[in-house]
């Protein structure tokens, strides 16, 4: 069965462009070149498994309308834009994407990352998610190695969720500060350091699993995840 995609772009040969590399590509895409057409299927939405909003759109811009369609149906989105401000890229992400592309984007590299969005996406709906050697139970809290039961705060499984979402991507610290604390704030910045050194030491017990700090950018994330 084929992944299905919403796909909201104004442009209309681009969205023209996309819509066939996409169907080429083995999804089934329902394109809207007008926001307002797509509140008008918003009830219709849930049989979709990513959504991909135009940031710069008529009437209502591609950040409302995610607010809007999140408060309805809960799928996953990107945005794709020609705004390539880092303001907007943190605004993005903290809206709840998945991802942010800047215009003019390669489609197949599009592509690519809207499969692993969806494979990110299956795994994260799993109330029980294998991390290498470790069972992650998201309702519990709790990370299970050996027979050995790790118990997670609320806000250590925050992070790790986020990291889940991020896997094996290159994570801005501020993007980190600003999606579980809300501000990139020094203070803030320490209890990250802190939270960092405790993930390190559940998982310590297994190579694969990496948490790598790089110096002034912030961390690069190996879960190695068994969809």
């Amino acid at each position: 069965m084929k992944n299905k995609i919403i796909l909201v772009e104004d442009d209309l040969d681009l969205g023209q462009v996309l819509k066939q590399y996409l169907e080429f590509s083995d999804f089934e895409v329902n394109w809207f070149n007008h926001p307002n057409d797509l509140l008008k299927k918003i009830e219709k939405m849930n049989q979709y498994q990513l959504i991909i909003f135009d940031v710069m759109m008529p009437e209502i811009d591609g950040f409302s309308l995610s607010k809007i369609v999140s408060q309805k149906v809960q799928i996953p989105f990107l945005f794709l834009t020609a705004k390539a401000q880092g303001f907007d890229r943190v605004l993005g992400l903290k809206l709840g994407a998945e991802d942010y592309i800047t215009k003019p984007c390669d489609p197949e590299e599009l592509v690519l990352r809207i499969k692993n969005i969806l494979k990110r996406s299956a795994s994260i709906q799993k109330d029980i998610i294998q991390i290498g050697d470790y069972e992650y139970d998201k309702l519990n809290l709790s990370l299970l190695y050996q027979n050995q039961l790790i118990q997670l705060t609320e806000k250590e499984a925050d992070l790790l969720n986020f990291f889940i979402q991020n896997n094996q991507r290159l994570i801005p610290r501020k993007d980190i500060l600003e999606s579980i604390w809300g501000e990139n704030d020094y203070f803030f910045g320490r209890s990250l350091d802190v939270f960092m050194t405790r993930l390190r030491k559940y998982f310590q017990d297994d190579q694969s699993i990496k948490f790598e700090s790089v110096r002034g950018v912030g961390y690069r994330i190996n879960l190695p995840i068994k969809y």
